[in-house]
């Protein structure tokens, strides 16, 4: 296997040495002809830029042969997608650009293909860059719970993992550049290992995606899209730090990257440090502080047959745990994890590369983590060191899309991945000694049916094996698994295009995802708690139907949508009414048919001839249900959005301002599972403002919010603090300076 990769590997880099290609042309006003002078030229297949001239002109070179996907964006006018086939060495595209629409559509890679939005017949929310850099949100995690239909189960503002539509964990994928993540993501306690540094953008699909994804992606995807190259000819340089005033969290984070004769690097590490929060209360959350340090390189190059690129990322996270033993050890507020904390290490290493074989685009990704999980106790533990696990992992992906025409593409593609996990000298094993291999076969076409209709349809299957040789249970004595599973998926969408500005969307989808290894064969203390596997578990299956309308004008962007996902073998852990002989709660994984059905609505406003305001707001509604009739845990609540967003792009020595009020209202969840208690409403306000400031041509952009800023006492539905009386975080005063540098 691994000289067939070595040797595809060299024909890819062997095709490079051809004639180059390149695209020029000149970017207009559509009003009045006039050139738009530091137009942004984006190619997205490529992530490679430039920008017009004084004359408006601009040039594109060491460009594959191929179809590629342009964006030309300015401030003040309509973002500009244009799909170009580049055949000859010098390709010519003009563009007159038209004044501003509210929400032009954006081009997504997650989906089935490279698109527009409204080319894909499933709606891909998006979280940019700019967005991210002016959320109030302290995190990442938390960032996308803007996004109606995502929320979040928390620990704390260091321990955060999301939900998408009701379903989380095992039940979703968290991709890092189109890989899944893999650090042991069987339990609320298990962050993703992410920095949000150095992101383009994120992008979530909502909805059952295994066809393109495979097993784990029945409730979702969250995909973070790494930052774009540095523009031919140039290198570039950040600087970001940001203060967090709950916490006295400070993070600081640099990076630089450059592109010369279409070699391209980047460089990019930080830390970030916090003390534990402070509750609405007042009191401290005891040790909920964390610590982290990451590192990211970046080496590539495009040629005129396609782009090679290998990534490198490291995480180190110390990570407190807010747990019954801890509450009687920790009484200063401090930053240093002590006792009862996480110590987190994953290596990730992706190899990127596509190839542009005229109509045929193949795309091969190859990717190694190794995770390193260890759960540290107190000196009243047995042992300091209670876990002490590595998860290593190898997946690839090769993909290929070939354009039949300009109305019809299909799409054939392999994708597996083997992983091993080990435990060492650490006397609790969460998980046993494993083995998983996993392959998988997949097709779709996608089809235009005069430009109006839209229609998608494809399959998958996929054969996985997890063999544990050797394991202790409860009893001492030795037992051995060994399971295959298989299983298929479909999927068939349309997205109608009534109008410009009307999209009427259909989508159903079938989707699965086996058990893993925790629910299958765990035997022993999870923490503070006694968890047992269930050997017999089936493959959890889904099935899917959604429908969503879009309308958008000058002034006005309406999304509205409604599901219904039928679970087959829905798998979750519950307490039993079973004891340790230490008096320590049992909990087992069990399975049952369920269901889920809800809801989702964003209205954007943009009144004219007041261009300077936005008004955002939006409406979740879900709920989660056993075919027995009893509620699922972890649902979240109805919730509504509200934000009044004012903008200014130039007054004086300032550019870019915005100032911002938001606000939440999280209705209480009456409808708790059997083992939940219900939770009451709460409303949360957050304000902020921001620019940048130019001192002698050198941008400097500066933001200030305040979360939760009544300091509301609440405690979230979706808190597991919530059993140890513990709020969430109280008013948090925050700022974020960042300076970027071209040299």
């Amino acid at each position: 296997m691994n000289r067939v990769v070595y040797i595809f590997l060299l024909l890819l880099f062997a095709l490079t040495i051809r004639a180059q290609h390149s695209i020029t042309g000149v970017v207009t006003d559509k009003s009045n002809g006039e050139p738009l002078i530091g137009v942004n030229i984006h190619i997205n297949n490529l992530k490679k830029g430039a920008i017009t001239d004084l004359n408006g002109n601009y040039k594109l070179t060491s460009l594959p042969k191929g179809e590629l996907i342009l964006s030309f964006s300015y401030v003040g006018f309509k973002t500009i997608h244009k799909d170009v086939y580049v055949t000859a060495a010098n390709t010519e595209l003009n563009v007159a650009m038209d004044i501003l629409v509210i929400e032009g559509q954006e081009v997504v890679i997650s989906g089935n293909f490279t698109s527009t939005q409204h080319d894909n017949t499933v709606k891909i929310s998006i979280i940019n860059k700019k967005e991210l850099s002016q959320s109030i949100a302290p995190s990442l995690v938390e960032s996308i719970t803007e996004v109606p239909g995502v929320e979040l189960i928390s620990k704390g503002p260091g321990i955060g993992t999301p939900i998408i539509r009701g379903l989380s964990l095992s039940n979703i994928l968290f991709l890092n550049n189109g890989v899944p993540l893999q650090n042991y993501q069987f339990s609320a306690n298990h962050p993703y290992m992410i920095d949000e540094n150095g992101i383009e953008r994120v992008e979530i699909i909502k909805g059952p995606a295994s066809l393109i994804y495979g097993s784990g992606a029945v409730g979702g995807v969250i995909n973070l899209i790494g930052e774009s190259i540095a523009k031919e000819g140039t290198t570039e340089a950040d600087f970001v730090t940001k203060y967090y005033g709950n916490t006295i969290g400070v993070e600081t984070n640099i990076g630089i990257k450059g592109n010369h004769k279409s070699w391209f690097w980047s460089v990019r590490g930080g830390l970030n440090s916090n003390k534990d929060y402070i509750q609405g209360n007042g009191k401290i959350a005891p040790n909920t502080r964390f610590n982290r340090k990451n590192i990211k390189i970046t080496a590539g190059k495009i040629t005129n047959r396609g782009s090679y690129k290998i990534i490198y990322q490291y995480n180190y996270d110390k990570l407190g745990l807010s747990v019954a033993p801890s509450l009687a050890m920790v009484k200063n507020n401090g930053r240093i994890n002590e006792v009862w904390y996480q110590n987190l290490k994953n290596n990730l290493i992706i190899s990127q590369n596509t190839l542009f074989l005229g109509r045929l685009k193949l795309g091969l990704n190859l990717s190694y983590q190794n995770n390193n999980r260890q759960l540290m106790g107190s000196e009243f533990t047995p042992v300091f060191k209670l876990v002490d696990m590595r998860l290593q992992t190898f997946s690839y992906r090769l993909k290929s899309t070939y354009s039949i025409n300009e109305d019809l593409k299909i799409i054939f593609g392999v994708q597996g991945m083997f992983q091993t996990n080990k435990n060492f000298d650490a006397p609790d094993h969460v998980i046993p000694d494993a083995n998983m291999w996993d392959i998988s076969f997949y097709g779709l076409a996608q089809y235009n049916l005069g430009k109006a209709i839209i229609i998608e349809a494809g399959t998958r299957y996929d054969y996985k094996t997890i063999d544990v040789p050797f394991q202790f249970n409860s009893n001492g004595d030795n037992v051995e698994f060994f399971g295959d599973f298989s299983n298929t998926s479909v999927s068939l969408g349309t997205t109608i295009k009534l109008s410009e500005y009307f999209l009427f969307r259909v989508n159903f989808a079938s989707a699965y995802r086996t058990p893993n290894i925790a629910e299958l064969t765990q035997d022993g203390m999870h923490g503070t708690r006694y968890e047992i596997g269930n050997p017999n578990l089936n493959s959890q299956k889904n099935t899917e139907g959604d429908i969503g309308f879009h309308v958008h004008t000058k002034h006005t962007s309406l999304d509205v949508s409604a599901y219904y996902n039928s679970i087959n073998n829905y798998i979750y852990l519950a307490p039993t009414n079973d004891t340790t002989i230490d008096g320590t709660k049992i909990y087992a994984y069990q399975q049952t048919p369920s269901y889920i059905y809800g809801g989702e609505i964003m209205l954007h406003l943009h009144p004219h001839p007041m261009h300077w305001l936005h008004i955002k707001t939006s409406y979740s509604y879900i709920i989660g249900k056993q075919k027995s009739g009893e509620y699922l845990p972890f649902i979240p609540a109805q919730k509504m959005n509200l934000e009044i967003r004012a903008t200014k792009d130039e007054f004086a020595f300032f550019d870019d301002i915005f100032v911002l009020i938001g606000g939440s209202y999280v209705f209480p969840q009456n409808q708790p599972s059997e083992f939940e208690i219900p939770s009451n409403d709460y409303t949360l306000i957050n304000v902020g403002v921001g620019f940048t400031l130019k001192i002698k041509n050198q941008p400097i952009n500066l933001s200030l919010n305040i979360s939760n800023l009544l300091n509301t006492e609440y405690i979230s539905h979706l808190s597991t603090l919530r059993d140890l009386n513990i709020q969430n975080m109280g008013r948090s005063v925050n700022m974020r300076i960042s300076i970027p540098i071209n040299f």
